[in-house]
């Protein structure tokens, strides 16, 4: 990594821009981002893989936590404040990106983002485990293909979409009715009963996304307006696989978390704190 005068990133043409969010305000795990996690704040263990990627030139943590800009701070981050709109949970995900582009962009000199195709690498402070090597992998499929987005998926495993159903909301006799019917077409399960006959389904693990300038400002042609529009036309996927990426939405995350880098670092599992 470079480091330029304080405050402001110094990075080459194609090495990647990184923005780590870590907005305050979880309703499912409160305070998740500084949350112990294998012996650590969890945000550390985000700060500390985009740092040892060797694609990546600056490292730019986007809160509203004062606990997690302390923390990012005296790991050599720069911090952007998210301001009160984009730390909601309706806020989007690329329009506090956006915001802290903006801000390292307008604090420097010049424009560091005026290449369309330079990489800015997203990563969520609440996602401690992850493969080493990941962020890299998703960068340098973004250049050497010159794609829009690179994301990183897991297979959805038992949880496949042929085998989700609809159930009977309606009341009757006062009583949800409970019945159960395909969540699409007329045949249950689509017909299959063994994990292994399902075609492949893969679903975003929230490890990294690393994506193109214009396409995080919207400036690729033919691609329709919408949440994911940032992600442009020219979609690519690194694959991950089981258990090698934890997102922790639920307090079974943060536990399984745990276990996991608690293994890693030859350590016990005990209890957390926050």
């Amino acid at each position: 990594m470079n480091h330029g005068q304080p405050g402001v990133p110094t990075i080459g043409t194609s090495s990647a821009l990184a923005v780590i969010l870590a907005r305050a305000g979880s309703k499912g795990v409160p305070g998740k981002n500084v949350a112990v996690v294998g012996g650590r704040p969890c945000i550390v263990w985000t700060i500390e893989a985009v740092q040892r990627a060797r694609s990546v030139g600056a490292v730019v943590v986007s809160t509203d936590d004062p606990r997690a800009r302390d923390i990012a701070r005296a790991m050599g981050c720069v911090v952007v404040d998210r301001p009160p709109h984009l730390a909601t949970d309706t806020a989007t995900v690329d329009d506090a990106v956006r915001h802290a582009v903006d801000a390292v962009s307008s604090s420097g000199r010049d424009d560091p983002y005026a290449h369309p195709a330079r990489p800015v690498v997203v990563l969520y402070a609440n996602v401690p485990v992850r493969p080493a090597g990941l962020i890299d992998r998703a960068v340098e499929l973004l250049v050497s293909t010159g794609c829009d987005s690179v994301q990183s998926y897991a297979t959805v495993g038992k949880h496949h979409p042929w085998w989700t159903v609809r159930i009977d909301a309606e009341h009757d006799g006062g009583e949800a009715s409970g019945v159960v019917r395909p969540w699409e077409g007329e045949t249950l399960y689509h017909g299959v009963y063994r994990r292994q006959d399902l075609p492949g389904a893969f679903v975003p693990d929230g490890g990294v996304m690393a994506v193109a300038v214009r396409s995080l400002f919207c400036r690729v042609s033919g691609v329709a307006p919408g949440p994911h529009a940032f992600l442009g036309r020219d979609r690519r996927a690194v694959m991950t696989r089981e258990g090698e990426v934890v997102d922790i939405d639920s307090r079974v995350d943060m536990v399984v978390a745990d276990v996991l880098l608690r293994e890693r670092r030859a350590e016990p599992s005990r209890g957390m704190t926050a």
